[in-house]
């Protein structure tokens, strides 16, 4: 429920309210009133009696104090009755007080559920959008695990090593050039942001780069200047991480 509904039912529930209180705060200034005069009733007698003691007769003596006695009975039903109206005035106020605590956290219940659903629908939405970039990573992997296979087959010397090299016109810049790149200079040029990444500086294809001869690689591609060569080697070329690998076992 928003919160425009929970104010509107409550506005309409305390819209008597005032005049039930106003009502109840009269009667009780009425019995107030009653009872004051009852008090005065009660001095006249209680005067009259201790005036006229010895001249009074009894049957006159019980009368006035009969009359007394009554006044005295019916100052405590006005007491009883005022007592009875502050209670059900209490009581009204607080009903109220409390359907507007029941409200809040009614309220406060509604914000966090859809908080946590807000939150889980941001969740899920991550994560079909890391499905769908491994998917591609995968397909890409694919592809690039493809060439490499052709490019081994169809080579007339196999023996020697695997460059891969940009074409001159990929960025304007004369192929002669590309070998002297170095990583930091990648951050200048116009990048993709769907271009797969190589390496382990984790940059787009650049220069010349030389392929891990291990089929297990997780990066199978890297610029020269990150593995600190200036020219393709001769024979097989494990990367860092793969070479420290052979080495443990």
């Amino acid at each position: 429920m928003a919160a425009g509904m929970y104010l509107e039912h409550y506005l309409d529930s305390i819209e008597n309210l005032p005049f039930e209180l106003q009502r109840n705060f009269n009667l009780m200034r009425d019995l107030d009133q009653r009872t004051e005069d009852l008090k005065g009733q009660i001095d006249s007698l209680a005067k009259e009696y201790t005036a006229n003691a010895r001249t009074l007769s009894s049957e006159q003596k019980l009368s006035i104090l009969r009359q007394i006695q009554q006044s005295y009975s019916k100052c405590k039903e006005f007491g009883d009755d005022k007592v009875q109206l502050a209670m059900q005035t209490y009581e009204m106020v607080d009903k109220h007080i409390r359907r507007l605590d029941t409200d809040l956290a009614r309220f406060e219940a509604d914000l966090k559920e859809k908080q946590i659903e807000s939150t889980d629908y941001d969740s899920t939405s991550s994560k079909g959008k890391k499905g769908d970039s491994r998917q591609k990573e995968k397909k890409s992997a694919k592809t690039r695990s493809k060439v490499k296979s052709s490019d081994e087959d169809g080579s007339p010397k196999s023996a020697q090593k695997k460059v891969k090299l940009l074409q001159p016109g990929e960025f304007n810049n004369p192929s002669a050039n590309f070998g002297n790149v170095h990583p930091s200079d990648v951050l200048d040029m116009p990048v993709d942001p769907n271009e797969p990444t190589y390496c382990l500086c984790h940059q787009v294809s650049y220069g010349e780069m030389i392929g891990c001869d291990n089929t297990d690689c997780s990066i199978e591609w890297f610029h020269f200047a990150c593995v600190g060569l200036t020219t393709k080697p001769r024979g097989k070329w494990y990367c860092p991480r793969c070479s420290q690998d052979r080495k443990r076992k």
